[in-house]
């Protein structure tokens, strides 16, 4: 049997469980119970581990930057048939790639003897070189005085100018006047001086012109020259950096079951996202397979605060991400028996809608949890198609708004577009009221609220949305509690914007509630449901003119 520096024993008898049938399906996953025990027994290292120090934001007064990091377990069976497991984690861990505890990354740029280190330094001179220039006295003096020589040329042609413009009044005046008192032999000959002055002046003015642009194009020449120097260093960086970032991509190259190896640059189109290739899941896979580990079950959890704009809950299980790992794993994954994508699968397939309002014009509908508002990319049955069939006649897109597949409870349809058209308008305007009734897992002390987190969606792991002070769009809800329980809070969700994920989000984050919906597989926990549900709708009838109120109750 070969000695795997990095195959961790369980410490708790694993004897009476069964190993699962399928590899963990990464991106939605209910743990393996292995996988559990493993993160437990991870857990419990970091605890007590003195090997390194990392400020979690998990002790109070601990010194340094606040990083919550994920961290995974990849529960696997060596060649002599020994079930134990990997551990990583996510990107850097107090400054360094390799802790002794965990798997190595797939590459270390962190290497002081490793190519890339050694081209850091040649660029790190670079950019020595070219901050030096750039600060040059030298330089700097030679734009100061091509500055003091474009306003100097300024202030000399316009005062010539003026100059120029007073004298040919002066002349016009002149030869107006010895029109009427001199001879016509006299006026004659002055009319003669005066063109020859004016025409002094002229070359004058052109030879100013030409002396200062001779001169404003030395001092530009002088500022160009050292300009030039810089730029070309620049170039030669930007070359450098370039071959620098290809070289690593191809460097970057992850093994998969059947032993076959993909760079990143062949995965990403030499393209990748900045980080990619450094969660936990691929370093978990690759060194599996670089040691014969048959992998069986993964998980990974993330450790620490929650970062300020997406939700991370200390201790909770997470799926890898979609925007860098999908890509990395769909590689990575192929050779193993995996499990099905449950997001591939209708979960609407024996549900049926309720109808709480319908006329010529509108309906109202209950929609069940776990069944899609409109068709997505790998399921088209939906509200909308079930609407479609029921009323083939109708036009126009139908659904008025939308609610989350998992979110039950009250959709608004329209049965023509002049009806869909108005009814956004009142949903654009906000007079459209609309009540949601939540548990919540956590006690919230306030009776009602107001919260205002901005929101846009995560490139990196789509459809999960991000609090972004900077490019997030304007999100608003109207807080009340309802009830207070053991564990858990009943509340009221009244929501001013319609956001994506907004009532989820605004319930989760740390600057919202910090109190997750019930079952949110997103931002909290799995249960058998997500406990969030479109309860209430008030909205003006733009055909019958009057004010119509549907409830749909549920007993939360």
């Amino acid at each position: 049997m070969k000695n795997h520096t990095h195959f961790i024993a369980f410490k708790q008898n694993i004897s009476g469980i069964e190993l699962p049938q399928k590899f963990t399906f990464p991106f939605y996953y209910e743990p393996h119970e292995l996988s559990k025990i493993a993160a437990s027994e991870l857990q419990d290292y970091l605890h007590t581990q003195t090997d390194w120090e990392h400020n979690f934001g998990l002790q109070e007064g601990q010194q340094g930057l606040v990083i919550g990091k994920m961290f995974g377990v990849l529960v696997v069976q060596n060649e002599a048939g020994e079930v134990g497991y990997l551990a990583a984690f996510s990107g850097k861990l107090a400054d360094s790639n390799e802790h002794r505890h965990f798997v190595p990354p797939v590459f270390d740029m962190l290497q002081q003897d490793g190519f890339f280190k050694q081209e850091e330094k040649i660029l790190n001179e670079y950019n020595r070189q070219i901050e030096a220039l750039e600060n040059d006295t030298t330089y700097h003096t030679l734009q100061a005085q091509l500055a003091t020589t474009l306003l100097q040329a300024e202030h000399d042609k316009a005062e010539k100018k003026e100059q120029s413009r007073l004298n040919k009044i002066r002349r016009d005046e002149r030869r107006m006047k010895a029109e009427q008192e001199l001879p016509f032999e006299d006026y004659k000959a002055l009319q003669k001086q005066l063109s020859k002055e004016s025409q002094q002046e002229s070359i004058q003015l052109k030879q100013m012109n030409y002396y200062w642009k001779e001169t404003i194009a030395q001092a530009r020449q002088k500022v160009a020259d050292f300009e030039a120097n810089i730029q070309r260093l620049k170039d030669e960086r930007k070359a450098k950096s370039a071959a620098l970032q290809q070289k690593l991509f191809q460097q970057y190259a992850f093994l998969n079951a059947q032993g076959e190896t993909k760079s990143l640059g062949a995965i990403f189109d030499n393209n990748p996202p900045a980080s990619a290739g450094e969660c936990a899941a691929p370093k978990l896979l690759h060194y599996a397979f670089q040691h014969q580990l048959q992998p069986i079950a993964l998980a990974e959890f993330w450790w620490g605060q929650s970062p300020k704009s997406e939700i991370r809950k200390h201790g909770h299980f997470y799926p890898a991400c979609t925007g860098k790992c999908k890509p990395i794993l769909a590689h990575m994954l192929v050779g193993l028996n995996v499990d099905d994508n449950p997001l591939l699968q209708n979960p609407a397939e024996d549900k049926e809608l309720t109808f709480l309002y319908d006329d010529a014009y509108l309906s109202v509908v209950h929609k069940p949890a776990e069944f899609l508002s409109v068709p997505g990319k790998a399921i088209r049955d939906s509200v909308y198609t079930r609407y479609q069939a029921r009323f083939p006649e109708a036009t126009g897109p139908l659904i008025v708004h939308r609610l989350d597949m998992s979110t039950s409870g009250i959709l608004l349809l329209a049965k023509s577009t002049e009806v869909y058209l108005q009814l956004q308008a009142k949903f654009m305007k906000r007079t459209v009221q609309k009540r949601y009734v939540a548990l919540l897992n956590g006690i919230i002390n306030q009776d009602r609220g107001e919260i205002n987190l901005p929101l846009r969606v995560d490139l990196d792991n789509r459809p999960n949305q991000l609090v972004c002070y900077q490019h997030g769009k304007p999100a608003k809800t109207l807080w009340e509690v309802v009830e207070r329980r053991e564990h858990t809070t009943l509340v009221h969700f009244y929501p001013i914007t319609g956001r994506t994920h907004q009532l989820r989000v605004h319930a989760a984050h740390t600057e919202g509630l910090n109190a997750p919906i019930v079952g949110d597989d997103l931002y909290g926990t799995k249960a058998d449901r997500l406990y969030l549900h479109a309860e209430r709708i008030r909205f003006w009838h733009p055909v019958l003119g009057k004010e119509m109120e549907v409830v749909d109750g549920v007993g939360f």
